[in-house]
């Protein structure tokens, strides 16, 4: 059997699970368009992959997508090493992101709390933090969201069983998000 073509069979599905998401999509779209307009920023966090896709989907939106526009305010919370270490040891992993909501969050900003597993304690604990500091929350979540689930204002969730897939998915959802923000301001033609 090719592994190729089971990893590609098994991305087909995956990301056929996220047609039946596409009013989660249009609101998460909304959401943070509407922040940005309103002078808000979007803050992402995840745990390994995750924190890729977060920091890989805050670029998207600093630097720029496909064309040419001004940066959107977006944060990566996985970026930086020494904050993470060191609330790591003086407070709990589990805060890591929940600390940098609290500093850097204003009410109305936008969190992006990614997790393939949505059984996180740090990223349940940020969406927690987020909305206690009145930001909006979206988490983009696998599987069944986990304990996640029900927590954001907002889940996007890719049901299959393989994290692999899972990301995958994810990967095309932060891309499709950021045309729909581009669009949804007017950036793009």
């Amino acid at each position: 059997m090719s592994i190729l073509k089971n990893s590609i069979d098994g991305a087909i599905v995956a990301l056929e699970a996220l047609r039946s998401c596409e009013a989660e999509f249009q609101a998460a779209v909304v959401a943070m368009a509407d922040t940005v307009t309103a002078g808000g920023k979007i803050l992402a966090c995840g745990n390994g992959g995750s924190a890729a896709d977060a920091s890989h989907f805050m670029t998207e939106l600093l630097c720029r997508f496909c064309e040419e526009r001004r940066s959107l305010p977006g944060l990566a919370l996985t970026n930086d090493g020494s904050f993470l270490t060191a609330t790591g040891n003086d407070y709990g992993f589990e805060q890591v992101f929940a600390r940098q909501i609290e500093g850097l969050g204003k009410p109305g900003d936008v969190l992006i709390a990614i997790s393939t597993s949505g059984n996180s304690p740090n990223v349940l604990n940020a969406i927690e933090a987020a909305k206690a500091g009145g930001m909006r929350t979206i988490a983009l979540l696998g599987r069944d969201g986990g304990d996640t689930a029900g927590v954001a204002e907002i889940d996007i969730i890719v049901r299959h069983e393989v994290t692999a897939r899972i990301q995958e998915a994810q990967k095309v959802l932060i891309h499709a998000l950021c045309e729909g923000i581009e669009r949804r301001l007017g950036l793009v033609a």
